[in-house]
């Protein structure tokens, strides 16, 4: 005898709120475990992430678009050689390989950079080649008109810190790091960015500003675009980041809102 899943599989009563996230609730069950269609789910959304982890960045492709943005690039590499290194050492990817340290260093400007963009491939890079371009679309129409930007530097087997480091060469006064987040079981393609005031080797997690899961299921591109704008603006006005630059940006909108009028008693 054949018997229907539907009889066989308890049904989560609350399975109205996975309308609102893409988090794995409500799933139900069978008996004491997960229903067939859920482990397939979980299969495949983990082999999705360990994807995401090794895929390689297709650094000229993403040049390329990047430069459709009318921004100048440069490329460089950490002193990780490749992914397997870059995974078993993660202070390799904190550093820049020599021969790109060098080549920062000499790179001739007319002026001081104001606000430096950095890609890295990070952690993941399917978010890298997927919201890199549409945020810096977006970014271009909320930077300043007076900020000097210098050239996009495109970091391969890059971890957050290499930053600093490619800020520091560049003698940039901020440093914007947009890179691969760690993946997660529903979200393989999470960008970061990362904000630092006066980049510089030896600055830890506390002097960065962060802006996490930048993608259309999660923060959309225009308002990470104005996230960051907003704290670039006060980094700058009050010559820090990090936990001592607070982002009140959501704040400050909610009070230029015209307040609901009350209806009349």
């Amino acid at each position: 005898m054949t018997i229907k899943q539907d009889n066989i599989t308890n049904i989560d009563p609350w399975q109205q709120l996975k309308s609102f996230t893409r988090a794995r609730i409500a799933i139900g069950r069978v008996g004491s475990s997960l229903p067939t269609s859920e482990v397939l789910d979980f299969g495949l959304a983990h082999a999705m992430a360990r994807d995401a982890v090794h895929l390689a960045l297709d650094v000229n492709a993403l040049e390329a678009d990047i430069k459709t943005q009318q921004f100048t690039t440069i490329q460089a590499k950490s002193m990780a050689p490749d992914r397997a290194s870059y995974l078993l050492r993660p202070d390799w990817g904190r550093r820049l390989h020599e021969q790109s340290l060098m080549r920062l260093q000499n790179v001739s400007q007319t002026k001081q950079i104001d606000f430096l963009i950095v890609v890295g491939d990070g952690l993941s890079s399917l978010a890298v080649s997927r919201h890199v371009v549409p945020l810096l679309a977006e970014m271009r129409n909320h930077l300043p008109n007076d900020w000097h930007t210098g050239p996009v530097v495109i970091a391969s087997q890059a971890r957050v810190a290499i930053g600093d480091e490619i800020g520091q060469a560049l003698n940039a006064k901020m440093v914007a790091m947009l890179i691969g987040e760690r993946p997660g079981l529903s979200s393989p393609d999470s960008l970061g960015i990362y904000l630092t005031y006066q980049p510089k080797l030896g600055l830890s997690d506390a002097d960065r500003n962060c802006i996490s899961n930048v993608r259309p299921e999660g923060l959309q591109y225009e308002a990470a675009a104005k996230k960051l704008i907003w704290l670039a603006k006060e980094s700058m006005r009050l010559k820090v980041s990090g936990v001592a630059l607070k982002d009140e940006s959501d704040m400050q909108e909610i009070a230029q809102q015209t307040s609901p009028e009350l209806p009349n008693s």
